[in-house]
């Protein structure tokens, strides 16, 4: 009789760095190709006439297609080859709320592609990749949308701490949808599809909102009742600023669109006025809350912060403020507006250098991707 002895476990080190594994990669890698889509579609967007900017957008948009690539297929061989990891990611409600950012990923690459690269790839294929992308992206948001909260009540194990901002990625990306399809109405066969696809935005809109109404009151008075989050965890009080700058977008997006959906169920002139009625007051919110998780982000770097991937909190709630700001300043006209969007495009551009930099370093030394000190490693 021959036996064969156990495989050894692969060590937990190559070269002395911590070894890497898609095992350990979650779904919150999307948020990197979301933060970098925005980088280039905001800049598209800003109230301010700079030649050279939108020449500069393209190479990030370029780099946002080729990241959103890359993550699809490393959470592929993730499901492929570590399927109870996967699973536990979903039963864990620390993680599974990252799923919306898969949608939201899909949505932001599309809607950029749209905006920047049509001046390279051409109009009809970008209208064809966004269309593509939003309609995935949108299908999806609306599953997680509904089934991560169903597990979060089903099948999560939650305590009067564990409310957390992360719980609004699933709700947002139907928020996402809102903003960007309107731009795709002009595209549409006229009539009934793009009055359609309007009205299908703006419930859209509605869905994410009161969803959004629902988990931020959990938020707050989680930090109210239990103090700060813990350090590594407090940029993502950003998260925040996601559903607020996304709506004051997607109403400025619906009222732009009117005119060529030819809907006239609402004047166009009635749209923008509602959209600046609405989007000012969230703005002057959004502003709100910047000023205090920024408050709390210094004292957290005081305190030793390190560096996770939240960080890259920082940049797609952001940009959704700078388009929300550069859609309020289209529509009033009032300059204050757009200078507001764009010194938040200024901290987005820096605050996306600074997390892609040291994210690039994890990868580079492994550490982004080890096990955790109690995981038993495992082959990639």
């Amino acid at each position: 009789m021959v036996t064969v002895a156990p495989a050894r476990p692969l060590p937990a080190t190559v070269g002395g760095r911590p070894r890497a594994s898609v095992r350990h990669l979650g779904p919150n890698w999307y948020a990197t190709v979301m933060g970098t889509a925005i980088v280039a579609g905001a800049g598209a967007g800003l109230p301010v006439d700079v030649p050279w900017l939108r020449d500069l957008c393209r190479p990030v948009w370029a780099l946002s297609v080729l990241m959103l690539a890359a993550v699809l297929v490393a959470r592929t061989a993730h499901w492929a080859r570590h399927r109870d990891r996967a699973r536990a990611q979903l039963l864990d409600p620390a993680v599974a709320p990252f799923y919306g950012c898969l949608a939201m990923a899909l949505l932001a690459v599309g809607g950029g592609t749209l905006t920047v690269g049509s001046d390279v790839i051409g109009v009809g294929a970008a209208v064809a990749l966004d269309a593509a992308l939003w309609t995935a992206g949108t299908l999806l948001g609306l599953v997680v949308a509904a089934g991560i909260p169903y597990l979060m009540v089903t099948r999560h194990r939650i305590g009067a701490s564990d409310a957390s901002p992360v719980w609004l990625l699933p709700v947002v990306a139907p928020m996402v949808s809102a903003a960007l399809g309107p731009p795709l109405v002009p595209h549409l066969p006229a009539g009934q599809w793009r009055e359609a696809m309007l009205l299908g935005c703006a419930a859209l809109m509605g869905a994410s909102l009161l969803a959004t109404l629902l988990m931020l009151p959990l938020v707050f008075a989680r930090l109210m009742r239990h103090g700060p989050l813990p350090l590594a965890q407090t940029p993502a009080l950003l998260l925040v600023l996601g559903p607020l700058g996304q709506s004051t977008t997607a109403a400025g997006a619906l009222a732009d669109a009117t005119r060529s959906a030819g809907y006239t169920g609402v004047p166009e002139a009635a749209a923008r006025f509602a959209s600046v009625v609405y989007g000012v007051p969230v703005m002057g919110f959004a502003l709100l809350w910047l000023a205090l998780a920024g408050a709390l982000v210094v004292r957290a770097v005081r305190r030793g912060m390190p560096f996770a991937m939240t960080w890259w909190g920082f940049t797609f709630p952001v940009g959704t403020c700078v388009t929300g700001a550069a859609a309020l300043s289209r529509h009033t006209g009032l300059h204050a507006f757009g200078w507001l969007s764009v010194g938040l495009y200024g901290f987005l551009v820096a605050a996306w250098a600074l997390v892609g930099v040291r994210t690039l370093a994890g990868l580079t030394r492994g550490t982004l991707l080890a096990p955790p000190p109690s995981a038993t490693p495992t082959g990639v």
